[in-house]
């Protein structure tokens, strides 16, 4: 028998396996390749929309400007008094003369030996009666009958009278001062047991064992001319929309002027987040070309996750078109310092800002209102809102794409996953049938080997 049967070796057999296997991976990779792009892009506007959520926080700051204050209050000598203003405040200048600050009642007792020294033996209290008529009465025990005693009793209540114990070459005192300034918080005090001796008469410079140090009196002035008093040494209610307070004896101005800083200040923010927002969407969009590999900083062409994507590249227009396009009533964004670069940078003016603010506040007020509006609708549209009460909730451009991404990776997935079930099969087969090629040569060679063994035996004996 002429014809021989052979098999591959084990080692064939696998390297063709492993050729199959490798072709088979090819579609998986690609979908595996693709998911990993759609994430990328995911992870791009993840990064996006948290830059225009945060110009959307800094956007409430300019959503209602009549919430703002743009009045401010200057003092001519800040040692005299201060003073602040609020939006309702009228511009004018106003002078503060023959300041005489108020003040609370202050009495200090005759000498003792020392402050834990015992002033009797007879439990009693002490009643504060306030001009204004209002009372107070501070039980002491037999226990406490010392100045320090009798101090901390009076401390404990925390009412119209404080007390303090001040040790002097004589001896200790015990001091008692109104807790409040004012005519009014003048006070009396009337001793029971061994108090008694602290008895004091208002008004009176020595009464008892005590003596006047300080008298309770009213702040008093005059404001442009008018006489002012004040049992306190803040005033509020002489100028509306004016606070005022009082610190030294003396004459000062206070000047009332319009101040648009606060405005600035949360439209500087506004700047510095719209700027963010604008560069992270230019990141993810960009296209860096490759740089020549002779030269010291040799690169390849690198591009944004969203390149292309014409959504990202629409909001950037709509950002900076809010700010290049806005002008209302005479004024404009160069105007009040607010510019766009050729590179698309956002900067922010604040000295620009005041001095157009000073020349027509009216006119820069419905500037930034109308850029407010024009930013809040391209920030609501990409982030979508979550709603209010009889209002739904917005998706936002950014969420649908995001979600689009993410339907796409799940469907890849479910895809590779078939195929990669379908290839295991495939190659079950083919390993199948490999083993039983592998059989049959076996079998085959066999039965040759033996078939020639007995024509050789066969030949022999016919010689014989």
């Amino acid at each position: 028998m002429s014809n021989t049967v052979s098999s591959l070796g084990s080692s064939q057999v696998s390297s063709q396996i492993a050729t199959v296997q490798a072709r088979l991976q090819k579609p998986i990779t690609q979908l595996q390749n693709q998911a990993v792009a759609d994430n990328a892009e995911i992870t791009a506007w993840g990064a996006i929309k948290g830059t225009i959520a945060s110009l959307s926080s800094a956007l409430v700051g300019i959503s209602d400007l009549s919430t703002i204050n743009t009045r401010s209050a200057t003092s001519a000598s800040n040692t005299v008094a201060t003073a602040t203003a609020t939006d309702s405040a009228q511009l004018a200048t106003y002078h503060l003369g023959g300041i005489t600050l108020a003040k609370s009642q202050a009495i200090y007792s005759a000498a003792q030996g020392s402050a834990a020294a015992k002033v009797g033996s007879s439990a009693g209290s002490l009643t504060f009666t306030l001009k204004n008529g209002k009372t107070e009465q501070v039980p002491v025990g037999s226990s406490d009958l010392t100045l320090n005693g009798i101090a901390q009793a009076i401390n404990q209540v925390g009412g119209a009278v404080q007390a303090s114990v001040i040790g002097t070459s004589t001896g200790a005192r015990l001091v008692l001062q109104g807790s409040a300034t004012g005519s009014s918080q003048a006070f009396s005090v009337a001793g029971t047991g061994t108090l008694a001796k602290f008895d004091y008469a208002s008004g009176a410079a020595t009464s008892g064992t005590f003596t006047r140090s300080q008298a309770a009196s009213d702040a008093a002035l005059t404001l442009n001319g008018v006489p002012i008093t004040s049992k306190t040494n803040s005033i509020s209610s002489a100028i509306s929309g004016v606070a005022i307070s009082l610190a030294a004896s003396g004459s000062t101005t206070v000047t009332v002027g319009s101040s648009p800083g606060a405005i600035a200040n949360e439209l500087s923010s506004v700047a510095t987040n719209l700027n963010a927002a604008i560069a992270a969407i230019a990141k993810q969009t960009a296209y860096v070309p490759a740089v020549a590999s002779g030269s010291a900083a040799a690169s390849s062409a690198k591009a944004g996750p969203l390149l292309g994507n014409y959504t990202a590249s629409d909001i950037s227009s709509q950002l900076l078109t809010a700010i290049t396009g806005a002008a209302a009533s005479g004024a404009t964004s160069n105007g009040i310092g607010l510019t766009v670069s050729s590179t698309g940078a956002v900067s922010f003016d604040s000295a620009a800002f005041a001095k157009a603010y000073a020349t027509n506040p009216t006119g820069v007020s419905a500037l930034v209102s109308q850029i407010y509006k024009s930013l809040n609708t391209t920030a609501t549209t990409a982030i979508g809102s979550a709603g209010t009460t009889g209002t739904g909730t917005s998706t936002g451009t950014i969420a649908a794409q995001t979600q689009s991404f993410q339907a796409e990776i799940k469907s890849l997935n479910t895809e590779a996953t078939q195929i990669n079930k379908n290839n295991n099969s495939a190659l079950q087969i083919l390993e199948s049938q490999y083993s039983a090629a592998e059989a049959a040569s076996t079998a085959a060679a066999t039965t040759q080997a033996y078939l020639s063994l007995l024509t050789s035996s066969s030949a022999t004996t016919s010689k014989g």
